[in-house]
């Protein structure tokens, strides 16, 4: 067999493996919500009596089975990934970073690594479920839609600033996924914890329905899972952090793509689509960056200026590159 097609194999034995992740992971998150909802509240003998106690957090734990099978199958995932992307790059002969379908598989694989890490510290089942989530739908997308035999590159990529440049935005943009997911958690995690529910205010449509869902509002049972996960403190600290190394690496994307600019077109800046919209997304993050550090922004606000970041970077990853011509369109398709 082709190194290049062994290489689509690991990829899609990556896609399979993640699949079984996010299904264990969806589990574990189901299994914690319903554990914490038949412990919230449990009888206890005082005396010749009865009284109803609040379990604390720390006496729900998530359970082993489903955990266990979410972390093996994630880290075979990315072992797998890892291999497909190793073989992708010997069967092109080069930095397997060219093309869409090359840049995808290897920014799903930093997010799947730098999701590994932040994991060690804290089952956070939630988080899991949208890192797998959008693993198996970024890499099905990739080769379905983006897929490029392994081959040599056009002459205006044949640089060591394709290794540079287009690596340190492919480790920005996977940091910046799980910061995104992290962000989610945090919003839901401050709706638990001040209260918020959309569902406590009055509807126009009949109470039958309102009380129908509301067991799904925020403040609900069915979300007492958050109850297992940090603080909404700690998970934007967290989200912070993550998003401060990622901006300093789309920081060096910016400096290294103006370098590589003028050295291939003669010129740093020529307000390109894609340099724009990397500019755009600069921009966001620092605003972030600066609103949450000297403005004092902090809780959902800090996390919306997440959503829209990163929505830029994705924005500027796909519509950029498939429906606006520019100097950047790489993609082939």
């Amino acid at each position: 067999m082709p190194i290049g097609d062994l290489s689509t194999l690991l990829v899609w034995g990556a896609v399979t493996a993640y699949a079984i992740a996010l299904v264990a992971y969806s589990t574990a998150l189901a299994r914690v919500a319903d554990a914490s909802a038949r412990t919230q509240r449990r009888p206890v003998a005082v005396g010749a009596g009865a009284a109803e106690i609040t379990t604390a957090e720390s006496t729900i734990a998530a359970p082993g089975r489903a955990a266990g099978i979410a972390r093996s199958t994630a880290t075979l995932a990315t072992a797998l990934l890892l291999c497909g992307v190793v073989l992708r790059g010997v069967a092109a002969g080069r930095w397997p970073t060219a093309n869409m379908y090359e840049f995808t598989i290897v920014g799903i694989l930093v997010a799947a690594v730098v999701f590994l890490a932040v994991r060690r510290t804290r089952m956070l089942p939630f988080v899991g479920v949208l890192v797998t989530g959008i693993a198996v739908l970024s890499l099905v997308v990739a080769l379905n839609s983006f897929y490029l035999r392994a081959d040599a590159v056009q002459p205006a990529l044949q640089s060591y600033w394709l290794v540079i440049h287009v690596s340190i935005a492919i480790a920005a943009t996977g940091i910046f996924t799980v910061a995104f997911a992290t962000s989610v958690l945090q919003v839901l995690q401050d709706s638990r914890e001040s209260g918020r529910s959309r569902l406590d205010r009055p509807w126009r449509v009949g109470d039958e329905l309102r009380r129908s869902l509301r067991r799904w509002r925020i403040t609900g049972p069915s979300w007492l899972w958050l109850r297992t996960v940090p603080s909404a403190v700690r998970l934007e600290a967290l989200s912070f952090r993550l998003n401060a190394i990622a901006f300093v690496l789309w920081t060096l994307t910016l400096i290294g793509g103006a370098i590589w600019a003028e050295q291939a077109w003669g010129r740093y800046w020529g307000w390109d689509p894609k340099e724009v919209a990397t500019f755009v997304a600069w921009v966001v993050y620092a605003a972030y960056l600066h609103a949450r550090t000297t403005r004092g922004w902090q809780g959902r606000r800090a996390a919306y200026l997440v959503y829209v970041g990163y929505a830029v970077v994705i924005a500027n990853f796909t519509v950029v590159n498939l429906f606006v011509n520019g100097k950047h369109s790489y993609s082939g398709i």
